[in-house]
């Protein structure tokens, strides 16, 4: 698959014209459109950066750190690169396969034993570069850092009970648990921390004096805060915790900074006369690996096309017959998107302080449109009506749910009869009691917590304590006893002690 993959780029790929000077007023316009943009989208705040021919073409803040500040963000404003810190972990993997520490195709099992999988073959079979392409069969475990806090090894002890989602390399599904192993991985072998190497191996040689593997390494305030829509009201909501996942989306960076990383990355890993990575080596980060569902991001329903891939840490797609490198990073209230048009060496680099903020999307191909292909489409517009219907749709499925509310039902017992202890060997611990007359489930000593109410029968409904994770469900099963057997948390099952 990966040969007829590679000739399909060769066929497509067209060469990069000679360099091109852009005005000043064509810049000016260009900013003036991101801002009219953000606005358009509500975002309180983002960075952009755009490199083109190994250089810096254009990077500038927009908007405020926090709603109800002042403070505005600029180009040394610290945001959540989240999952475009990938790249950066497979960059520190091709730099062990450069010294001949490890191979992509190496049995996960030869540094990693301790993680074992539901399926003793694929545990056998699982390879360096499965942990990175999503293709294990295995379904997202984010619930390993959303609904618990718990050790990398302790994550890799539990996954032998997660039941895949579809065969080994049949399929993709985002999994940020491996990206996890991969971090530890490298870990073993360099002897020193994820976070040391990274800063050892990238940040310093390129420069990156203010990127750090975790939020709280840099001491200052120029930090931005993450933003969600609750109730129709956009509003600062807490930090997410720092996990132990940090591999897979735990980097923080400034436009300034992530510039030189976006450089790099285009010009086959140089950086001052030197290189991160043989040129074999950064070639096949790029290198199409497997493919991803049209459903994997919604744009694709307008962008059409012909061809979806991904490679070690990029997804990949053909634009206007160019081939582009991308991805996105989204943490609670935060997100980013790096994107290449490597034939015309052009980058770009967008950061954002509200949640799902996917203006981003629509900068990433207004900036190939701007500064190299050419065209007019208002792809912000275009967006924004898809991502307006997809909330819509979700509002009509919340809706369904509350129509199937069957009225004038009680529970079966009384509320005292549902609380207690409910445990669970992969998902932990949930704890249930009243409160008035409604019932408390916290779950994983509050990693979860939210208020229930009676919806029907025995299932109850009510707001998460986090409000930005919007409501709860809770669904009690009883057993032949009579008495309750089972709680299905948001989909989380957990057996009640005797």
């Amino acid at each position: 698959m990966r040969k007829i993959v590679v000739l399909l780029l060769a066929l497509v790929s067209i060469p990069a014209t000679a360099q091109k000077q852009f005005s000043s007023k064509q810049i000016q316009e260009f900013d003036a459109y991101v801002e009219a943009v953000r606005k358009q989208w509500e975002v309180p705040g983002l960075s952009i950066t755009v490199v083109k021919d190994n250089k810096v073409l254009f990077k500038k803040g927009y908007g405020v750190r926090e709603l109800g500040k002042p403070d505005l963000v600029d180009t040394q404003t610290l945001f959540a690169c989240a999952s475009t810190t990938k790249a950066m972990t497979v960059a520190l993997m091709g730099m062990l396969v450069d010294e001949g520490k490890l191979a992509w195709n190496d049995p996960v099992s030869k540094y990693l034993p301790e993680l074992q999988l539901y399926d003793p073959y694929v545990t056998r079979e699982l390879k360096i570069r499965d942990l990175l392409i999503h293709d294990t069969g295995i379904g997202s475990t984010d619930f390993m850092t959303g609904a618990m806090t718990i050790p990398a090894n302790e994550m890799f002890r539990r996954m032998v009970m997660v039941k895949p989602s579809y065969p080994f390399r049949a399929g993709f599904a985002y999994q940020n648990t491996f990206y996890s192993a991969a971090g530890r991985i490298i870990e073993r072998i360099a002897g020193k921390t994820w976070a040391e190497f990274l800063k050892e191996r990238i940040f310093t040689p390129l420069g990156m004096d203010r990127t750090a593997p975790k939020r709280g390494y840099i001491k200052d305030d120029n930090l931005t805060k993450p933003h969600y829509n609750i109730n129709d009201t956009i509003r600062v909501i807490e930090y997410g915790a720092d996990s132990e996942i940090g591999s897979a989306g735990a980097v923080w960076s400034s436009a300034d900074d992530i510039s030189k990383w976006v450089i790099c990355m285009l010009d086959s890993s140089k950086y001052n006369g030197g290189r991160l990575l043989k040129p074999e080596t950064w070639a096949e980060m790029f290198t199409p690996q497997t493919f991803f569902p049209e459903d994997e991001y919604p744009t694709m329903q307008i962008l059409k096309p012909n061809w979806r891939t991904y490679g070690l840490a990029w997804y990949q797609h053909d634009y206007k017959g160019h081939k582009v490198n991308f991805h996105t990073g989204s943490l609670s209230g935060l997100t980013a998107i790096t994107a290449q048009l490597p034939d015309e060496k052009l980058g770009v680099y967008v950061f954002g302080n509200y949640d799902h903020a996917e203006v981003r999307h629509a900068l990433v191909y207004k900036t190939f449109d701007w500064f190299a292909l050419g065209g007019t489409r208002n792809w912000s517009t275009e967006f924004k009506k898809l991502y307006d219907g997809l909330k819509e749709q979700g509002k009509k499925a919340e809706k369904a749910f509350i129509d199937k509310r069957v009225p004038n039902t009680s529970p079966s017992l009384t509320l005292a009869a549902y609380t207690g202890k409910y445990t669970s060997p992969l998902y932990g611990q949930a704890e249930v009691s009243v409160q008035g007359n409604q019932l408390v489930v916290n779950v994983n000593d509050n990693s979860l917590n939210a208020n229930l109410s009676h919806w029907h029968y025995d299932t109850f409904c009510g707001p998460y304590k986090k409000a930005w994770l919007g409501k709860a469900r809770g669904r009690f099963i009883l057993g032949a006893s009579g008495k309750v057997d089972t709680l299905i948390f948001d989909g989380l099952e957990f057996k009640k002690e005797l």
